[in-house]
């Protein structure tokens, strides 16, 4: 049985990486914050640190899959970023399919009317927001 608590989302990417938390039951997920990728020990550390902040049990990374679903460079990438993960942090980690997770976060925001020079600086944390909420509701049908 998984352990219940906070679960960190992250989305994954060669500039930023996006950062979303669920509640303490696992139920909903929040956008938090942008972390600008700097190298591996610091954004290694950054999330050291949102773990240490939250108390997080699980961290989904999003897994960039192609439009096959097979695993191309990106994902690649992603899987070795999350290996380093692994060994850097005692804590369970999961990856997700997020295709179409950065476009689905476009959507919404610009549904919410906001201006393009604004959706730069949150896509990211909006696209873990997603991730995140797919994997709770994937749990969440398991009746995990």
């Amino acid at each position: 049985m998984l352990e219940i608590g906070r679960i960190i989302g992250l989305d994954i990417g060669n500039v930023r990486i996006g950062v979303a938390v669920s509640d303490p039951l696992g139920i909903t997920a929040q956008a938090r914050e942008v972390i600008t990728v700097r190298s591996p020990e610091e954004d290694v550390d950054a999330i050291r640190g949102i773990v240490k902040d939250t108390g997080a049990v699980r961290i989904v990374a999003g897994l960039p899959l192609d439009q096959n679903g097979e695993i191309g460079p990106q994902a690649e990438k992603v899987l070795a970023f999350v290996e380093t993960l692994r060994t850097a942090l005692d804590i369970d980690i999961v990856t997700q399919d997020e295709r179409f997770s950065t476009a689905a976060a476009e959507r919404a925001l610009i549904g919410a009317n906001m201006r393009r020079s604004k959706r730069k600086n949150v896509i990211d944390m909006v696209a873990a927001q997603h991730i995140l909420q797919t994997y709770l509701g994937r749990q969440s049908c398991r009746g995990v």
